[in-house]
C-alpha cells in the first residue's frame, strides 16, 4: 500500500514516515502544496495524507483540485485548524476523514486501516498491461501463461512501472519510490534491475513492454 504524506512540519512528518515504513507503507513525502499536489496528479496513491495549513497552495485548494479532476484517492486532513467550520469544510470539499493535532498515533494508523478497508472492495488487485498480469495481494506474476518470479525488489519496480502505466518514470523517481534513498547520479542500480525484470518479462516475448526513453528515463506500455 502507498501513502502520500503532504506535510511542512519535519518533526512529525519524520514521525509518521518512520511508523508508516515500520507497518508496511511505501510512504512518499511532499512539503509545499503545489509539489503535494502534483505528487497527487502524477502517481497512483491508496491514502494521502493532508495537513491544511501549507507554503505554495493549502490543502483545501488541493483536495478541491483532485476532486474536480476526477482522483478519487481516500484522503485523510490531518491539521492543526480544530474549529467545526474547519472540518465541514474539509468534509464538504472531499475529505474522507478529519484529524486535528496533536493526535495519537495509534488512532491515525486505525483510520488509515478503516479507509484502505472501505476502498478494497472497489479496487481490483490486479494490475494489467497488455498481457502482463500482477497480483497485488498474491504477489504472482505472469505474462500470457508463463507464470514469473521476482524477487521482492523486482516485483517492487514492477508494480511501480504498472501502476504508473504509459507514464515515463525517471531514475531519481524509481530510486526514490524503490530504494528510499537519494538518486546517485553514478549508481547503476536501476539500470541492472531493469535488465533484470526485461530478461523476466519481454526476452521471450515478441511485443516487448519495457521501453527506454532516452535522456529521460523508463516507460512500462503496450507498443503499438
Amino acid at each position: 500500500m502507498r501513502i502520500l504524506i503532504v506535510d511542512d512540519e519535519e518533526n512529525l512528518v519524520n514521525a509518521l514516515y518512520k511508523a508508516l515504513k515500520e507497518e508496511g507503507y511505501s510512504v512518499d513525502i511532499a512539503q509545499d502544496g503545489l509539489e503535494g499536489l502534483e505528487y497527487a496528479k502524477m502517481n497512483v496513491y491508496d491514502v494521502i495524507i493532508l495537513d491544511i495549513m501549507l507554503p505554495g497552495m493549502d490543502g483545501i485548494k488541493i483536495l478541491e483540485n483532485l476532486r474536480n479532476e476526477g482522483i478519487n484517492t481516500p484522503i485523510l486532513m490531518l491539521t492543526a485548524k480544530d474549529a467545526t467550520e474547519d472540518k465541514v469544510k474539509g468534509l464538504d470539499t472531499g475529505a474522507d476523514d478529519y484529524m486535528t493535532k496533536p493526535f495519537e498515533l495509534c488512532e491515525l494508523m486505525a483510520r488509515i486501516r478503516a479507509l484502505l478497508r472501505r476502498e478494497a472492495p472497489t479496487k481490483s488487485p490486479i494490475l494489467k498491461v497488455a498481457d502482463l498480469e500482477l497480483n497485488t495481494l498474491t504477489r504472482q506474476v505472469k505474462r500470457g501463461d508463463k507464470e514469473i518470479t521476482l524477487t521482492s525488489k523486482e516485483f517492487a519496480l514492477l508494480e511501480y512501472m504498472m501502476r504508473n502505466a504509459g507514464r515515463v518514470l525517471t531514475r531519481t523517481q524509481i530510486a526514490d519510490h524503490i530504494w528510499d534513498y537519494e538518486f546517485d547520479g553514478f549508481s547503476n542500480i536501476i539500470d541492472v534491475y531493469i535488465r533484470y525484470l526485461r530478461k523476466k518479462i519481454d526476452d521471450d516475448f515478441e511485443n516487448k513492454l519495457i521501453h527506454t526513453i532516452r535522456g529521460s528515463g523508463y516507460c512500462l506500455k503496450e507498443s503499438k
